[in-house]
């Protein structure tokens, strides 16, 4: 009888790929996957550790998971098996195995390839499967193949690991230094995901534009700019997609890449974080306002229907009324078709959680209402202003409506059109007519028999 396997993921799209991954690994095992703790053997937490909520989450799932074990031995079950895996787990590792004793094993982000040793110790001896370690050997030479593709698009990783030290960051500590995959076994990779149905793929990194990978002939490392050529040339590949991308690693190939490859999607996350030159020197991000708005006018000139995404924090320690105003400012001039929003949380361990001047709650809370209406106004103006045009829609699943197909345009919206199921997987032109606060919707620019053909 095969075992179960539920993996709860937490946090960034980094995660969503590992969890996969650590999925692909343990099929070997025998392990099934599914979404139901209850009916598990074994349940792994993939966690997050940006902000303090996503790690005290961590605690209360453990919590329901020990008196779900419970419940399952006092009515003769079989035994369940808790693992708490990702960014959190890399942190504190030794502090969740004291502190939440149900947990069997831990294991860092780097590490899971580990996965089936630390079970099967955990199996034989409570207390002794922990893995936090940075290994020597690259995790990626340790995994199978991706054994599935959900729908059209799929997410890839290739570069892990931080250089940067924002001061309110913990990636660099939980994730590592910067590292890149050899571009050969990017490219690979890319061309399984693309055999398994991937039309779309999103490559992933902390710091994916600092991507420096092996060169296949071993000559000079490749830019990402590079790669992104590259795989365009995939069979089957038809659309590119990064994140997340720091502003100081934006390289002249890569802006370049954005107005001659249609291929890569003309949407960048890039985030800014703040509008203010004293605080962006106090989070350590190595760039000024005017660097930022500078660079994104480079990419507007290389792709005019270039569209932008950011983050943002509010409330960072010391954070003036006319600081935070210069954020106003920066949002609204930009304009994104997108972004995220948080109020600052200190993480312990940061330069930024020793800072003083840390601001109320209600004022936090304040500045983020404002800095969001600012935001939604942005969206609601971009997505006003796709109206009229035709975009290449990739549709990918069915909607809430007889006859509906929900797709993604190239700005990552959801588009909705009367679209025969006969044409899920296929990208086709859609002229929009709606605009939603979260979606557009418009028809069919063919005839759909056209269209199939």
């Amino acid at each position: 009888m095969a075992k179960k396997l539920c993996i709860k993921t937490y946090g960034c799209q980094m995660n969503v790929y590992d969890s996969g991954r650590m999925a692909d690994l343990l099929a070997p095992l025998g392990y099934a996957t599914t979404e139901d703790a209850a009916e598990a053997d074994l349940v792994i937490l993939n966690t997050c550790h940006i902000r303090e909520k996503a790690g005290e989450k961590v605690y209360s799932d453990v919590g329901r998971l020990r008196n779900l074990r419970a419940e399952r031995v006092a009515a003769g079950g079989a035994p369940l098996t808790i693992a708490v895996a990702g960014c959190t787990a890399q942190a504190e590792g030794e502090e969740i195995m004291r502190r939440a004793p149900a947990v069997d094993l831990v294991v860092g982000p780097q590490a899971y390839h580990r996965l089936p040793e630390l079970i099967a110790r955990a199996h034989r001896s409570k207390g002794e499967a922990l893995d936090t370690e940075f290994p020597a050997e690259s995790k990626f030479d340790h995994l199978p193949q991706q054994s599935r593709v959900e729908g059209t698009a799929a997410f890839l990783t290739i570069q892990e690991g931080c250089d940067k030290f924002c001061t309110f960051c913990v990636v660099p500590y939980t994730r590592g230094a910067e590292t890149s995959r050899p571009v050969a076994a990017v490219l690979a990779e890319a061309a399984h995901l693309a055999r398994l149905g991937a039309q779309e793929i999103t490559l992933l990194g902390q710091n994916v534009n600092a991507y420096h990978g092996e060169a296949p002939d071993g000559g000079a490392p490749w830019s990402l700019g590079r790669l992104a050529h590259a795989l365009a040339d995939v069979p089957g590949i038809a659309r590119i997609r990064y994140t997340t991308s720091h502003p100081r690693d934006m390289d002249d190939e890569l802006i370049a890449a954005h107005g001659t490859l249609p291929a890569l999607m003309p949407f960048l996350h890039l985030p800014v974080q703040s509008g203010s030159d004293r605080i962006l020197e106090a989070m350590n991000r190595r760039h000024t306002a005017a660097d930022y708005r500078r660079l994104v006018e480079r990419l507007r000139q290389a792709r005019p229907d270039l569209a932008l995404s950011s983050d943002f924090i509010v409330g960072f320690p010391g954070e003036s009324e006319k600081e935070f105003q210069a954020t106003l400012d920066l949002a609204a001039e930009i304009g994104f078709a997108q972004a995220y929003s948080f109020k600052y949380s200190p993480r312990p361990g940061t330069p930024a959680s020793m800072m003083a001047d840390s601001l109320s709650e209600e004022v936090k809370s304040e500045r983020l209402a404002r800095l969001q209406a600012v935001i939604a106004d942005g969206q609601r103006r971009f997505n006003d202003s796709c109206i009229g045009r035709t975009m290449p829609v990739l549709f990918d699943r069915p909607g809430r409506h007889e006859g509906q197909l929900i797709g993604r345009s190239p700005y990552m919206q959801a588009v909705h059109a009367e679209v025969p199921a006969a044409l899920s997987g296929r990208i086709l032109d859609v002229t929009i007519e709606s605009a939603h606060p979260n979606s557009l919707g418009g028809r069919l620019a063919a005839d759909p028999a056209e269209a199939a053909a």
